[in-house]
């Protein structure tokens, strides 16, 4: 049991640690081939920060683990807003400027509910995975058009100052391979200690997913989001999160979906998909701010961060 914790916990430094080897890797490549900080910030670093949590489902459907990869899309969204959000405002409160991010929230729900309708027959066919995969590239190119066209938001310069200067192609291209590479081994250290994790407790693999996966999978996140709240970066700590969520539901879940198609337990739509739909309107009720700019202060930190908690102990109650 020892053992099986210990690679979780390497895999979960490892997993950060290339996530962000592999982000600045990419965004370096792709600032010498001259594309705009926007455009970088709302697809590379997006796509980058819900890194781990792709390559770890690839890994558990070829395992036959689909459970684990679907708990890990969903418990991964609900940690995002729960807990590194939550987290993140407790330690510097966010104000949200940014006109593109209140564009993206809605879109973030169209895709949920894309996601929902797909899964209300209790299983995650092929053709609901390229369903999601279309969804995903159609969101990529909206997001480019998006970037192209509003290039005078607030988030240019929070990218322009965030995204690391170029390096020489060689040194980006290293990064962005020993990034990649190390992002494999960590999320096969994951999954292998995860699984046996769940076997000797004798839970099932999607409450695995769900839990102790899906806080290590976000920890990205929450480094990217403390980060740029303490330099006062507010609106790519919250972009960062709905970017990574919106992912997280094409991406993740179309994963197992075109590689291990099956039925799946029906918590998910019963317990898990309510509880990401309520965190995700509460940020969006937050983000509108109707009494003037949205902001997430401490007191909004706080009741995310408890909910949060509360979610984990119905996990736990439900579990037993």
């Amino acid at each position: 049991m020892m053992l099986f914790c210990i690679a979780v916990l390497v895999g979960f430094l490892l997993l950060a640690w290339s996530a962000d080897r592999f982000v600045d890797g990419a965004s370096s490549i792709a600032r010498i081939l001259g594309i705009s900080p926007m455009i970088i910030g709302l697809t590379i670093v997006s796509l980058g920060t819900s890194a781990p949590e792709i390559v770890v489902a690839v890994l558990a459907a070829m395992d036959g683990k689909s459970g684990l990869a679907i708990g890990n899309a969903l418990g991964s969204n609900i940690a995002n807003i729960g807990l590194v959000l939550g987290s993140t405002a407790l330690i510097a409160p966010l104000a949200i400027r940014s006109q593109i991010i209140r564009r993206e929230l809605p879109i973030l729900f169209l895709v949920m509910l894309l996601a929902l309708g797909l899964m209300l027959d209790g299983e995650l066919s092929r053709m609901d995975g390229l369903v999601l995969l279309a969804g995903l590239v159609m969101l990529f190119w909206w997001l480019i058009l998006l970037g192209m066209r509003d290039r005078q938001d607030i988030l240019q310069e929070e990218f322009s100052e965030s995204i690391p200067a170029s390096q020489s192609m060689q040194k980006s291209v290293l990064w962005f391979f020993t990034g990649l590479i190390v992002l494999v081994l960590a999320s096969r250290l994951v999954v292998w200690g995860a699984v046996h994790i769940a076997h000797v407790f004798g839970v099932s693999d999607l409450l695995i997913g769900l839990t102790i996966v899906a806080v290590g999978t976000s920890l990205p996140e929450l480094m990217a989001s403390i980060v740029s709240a303490l330099k006062n970066e507010a609106d790519i700590a919250i972009g960062n999160v709905i970017g990574s969520n919106m992912v997280n539901i094409l991406a993740v879940l179309c994963v197992p979906a075109l590689i291990d198609p099956q039925a799946f337990d029906a918590e998910v739509l019963h317990r898990d998909m309510p509880v990401m739909f309520a965190f995700t309107m509460v940020l969006l009720l937050v983000a509108c701010g109707f009494r003037g700019p949205g902001r997430i202060n401490r007191i909004e930190g706080a009741v995310l961060l408890s909910g949060f908690c509360a979610y984990l102990v119905l996990l736990y109650a439900t579990s037993s």
